[in-house]
């Protein structure tokens, strides 16, 4: 249980420290704002480009993947359906659909890989479907959502290239498949600039709940319970079903697929929502509430099939 303790206690941690910072305003009224900026435009495509660049592309074709790929659908498909009959609106509906499924691989889960499941490389799956598949879809989704007027075919066609966190997966992709060499002098500065995503994002997280309601309290209840409950509850259920039931997997394998769909939302969806200007209050709350859940889900998980 180290693993998970551990993992949730850095998280809880920077989030407490960006909460202090927004209560004493050394950042401005601003400082929020220009963290998701840095997040989104800078430091998560230098993260991503890094991570995916020196990846091992054939894991996307492993059983567990696909456990995960399948579990993903069907818990954001969920949403969608019930997002669609309530008019939740596109935008709104795709964060409530991202915080239902997008599962917190990095930050959260590495830590957790290492300690609970014995390998970091684990998680690498789960981030390749996520960066290279759900993250362009979704973003591209939330720009074509927040366009006002029709624009024409080409343009539509080259939304994922006008996003950076998609630009940053893409590139890193296109390294790793070609076997390109990046040189040091390019490589060393994105690796320094990724490395403040993770933090950014958290800090400016733990900002954004200074003077925020109690979770549960506003208009977005329902889909904020419907996110949380499909999250902690129905995906690690779905992704055991499939696991056991339909591709055969036992002992590690099944642990391994089960634990990382439990993982909470992941806190780079409250970054997307602040972007876009839509869903802000549904991501800050699913996110808070999925994590808080996930800590005695993760140690049910570990302890039924540990």
């Amino acid at each position: 249980m180290q693993g998970v303790l551990s993992g949730f206690a850095v998280i809880a941690v920077v989030i407490a420290v960006g909460y202090l910072i927004g209560v004493r305003g050394h950042l401005g009224e601003q400082g929020r704002e220009v963290l998701t900026k840095l997040a989104f435009h800078v430091a998560s495509p230098a993260l991503l480009f890094t991570t995916l660049a020196g990846a091992d592309l054939s894991v996307v074709f492993s059983s567990r993947l696909l456990v995960t790929a399948l579990s993903t659908l069907a818990a954001a498909g969920l949403f969608v359906a019930v997002g669609a009959v309530r008019r939740w609106g596109v935008g709104r509906t795709t964060v409530g659909a991202l915080c239902s499924s997008y599962v917190n691989a990095g930050n959260l889960g590495i830590p957790i890989a290492v300690y609970v499941l014995g390998d970091a490389s684990l998680v690498a799956p789960v981030m390749l479907f996520q960066l290279i598949g759900v993250t362009p879809v979704a973003l591209t989704i939330l720009d074509l959502s927040g366009e006002g007027d029709r624009r024409p075919a080409w343009q539509v066609a080259l939304t994922p290239l006008r996003n950076p966190i998609a630009v940053g997966s893409l590139a890193g992709v296109a390294v790793s498949a070609t076997g390109l060499h990046v040189p040091g002098p390019i490589w060393d500065p994105l690796t320094l600039i990724g490395n403040m995503s993770v933090p950014a994002v958290l800090l400016a997280f733990g900002i954004s709940l200074r003077g925020s309601t109690l979770p549960l309290r506003g208009a977005e209840r329902a889909p904020v319970l419907l996110s949380v409950a499909l999250k902690s509850f129905a995906m690690p259920l779905i992704a055991w079903v499939l696991a056991a039931g339909v591709f055969g997997l036992r002992g590690e394998a099944l642990l391994d697929v089960v634990v990382t769909s439990a993982l909470p939302a992941a806190q780079n969806l409250f970054t997307y929502a602040s972007s876009y200007r839509v869903g802000e209050v549904l991501a800050r709350e699913s996110i808070l509430l999925s994590t808080i859940l996930s800590v005695p889900v993760l140690v049910v998980v570990a302890a039924l099939l540990g």
